[in-house]
């Protein structure tokens, strides 16, 4: 992979943004290898969990300016399949079985946000800059809306979808858009710490958990849902070592597992 680079280590993921000479702008071939890495994570049965990052000064600039040029003489066909790859990157993250950490920093603008939208936990750096900036190019953040509406209210996608006003990490905290923020160094302990403690839950839960949440919304009997997940999981293996586990006063067998 050109653009992006991943680790494998303990049952964890860690994806690196990697175009710090254009502040990780996306472009076709960086869409095109997150979708395939987002993708391929389907596969790993051992991952507990996945980090985010982006190399050099910035998490992400959004578009590539070169990008957009080329894209200046498309025709709408040329376009909505454009669009479509954009759509099935965030798609593809979204889709990841376990939780997403992402750390931001520098700026995430336009695209970036649809990044930050589709992670499960989110920490930026206090002095990040943040911009919905579609609407100064006569675009509209269409694609990634369907992922930010998940996270801010309509009311402040109005004002910042509309506006494209930049904003700061205080913002987007009190938006819901990002879990917390703080001093680099901070921020770097408090997303690797992060990621620890999600590795270290039962695994099964944790995937069950996040594909609950995901669920809640768009279930049309939560009652039937939420109860069924709960009863399987007391029966499931996994659930009996826990319980067993917590009552015997040892570590449950997914702790003791070697690790790959």
């Amino acid at each position: 992979m050109s653009h992006v680079e991943v680790e494998y280590k303990n049952n964890q993921c860690h994806i690196r943004l990697n175009r710090p000479e254009v502040r990780n702008a996306f472009d076709e071939t960086m869409i095109s290898e997150m979708t395939q890495v987002f993708g391929s994570l389907a596969g790993h049965k051992d991952l507990r969990v996945v980090s985010l990052q982006g190399a050099g000064e910035s998490f992400s600039a959004g578009g590539d300016l070169n990008w957009m040029k080329s894209m200046v003489n498309y025709t709408q066909e040329q376009n909505l399949s454009d669009s479509l790859k954009l759509y099935e990157m965030y798609e593809a993250l979204s889709n990841i079985a376990v939780p997403v950490v992402t750390l931001v920093h520098g700026h995430a603008m336009g695209g970036a946000l649809g990044l930050i939208a589709a992670s499960d936990v989110v920490f930026a750096v206090e002095n990040t800059q943040f911009c919905f900036s579609e609407v100064r190019l006569g675009l509209a953040p269409a694609v990634i809306s369907a992922f930010v509406k998940e996270k801010i209210l309509p009311r402040d996608m109005a004002r910042y979808f509309l506006t494209a006003e930049v904003f700061e990490a205080q913002r987007a905290f009190d938006m819901g858009l990002i879990h917390d923020f703080g001093g680099l160094s901070e921020m770097k302990e408090l997303s690797a710490k992060t990621v620890a403690k999600i590795a270290k839950n039962s695994p099964q839960a944790v995937r069950a958990t996040k594909k609950m949440i995901k669920n809640l919304s768009s279930s049309t009997n939560v009652k039937k849902m939420t109860t069924e997940l709960i009863a399987q999981l007391r029966v499931s293996d996994e659930g009996q070592e826990g319980l067993k586990a917590f009552l015997e006063k040892r570590k449950p067998s997914w702790l003791e597992a070697p690790l790959g």
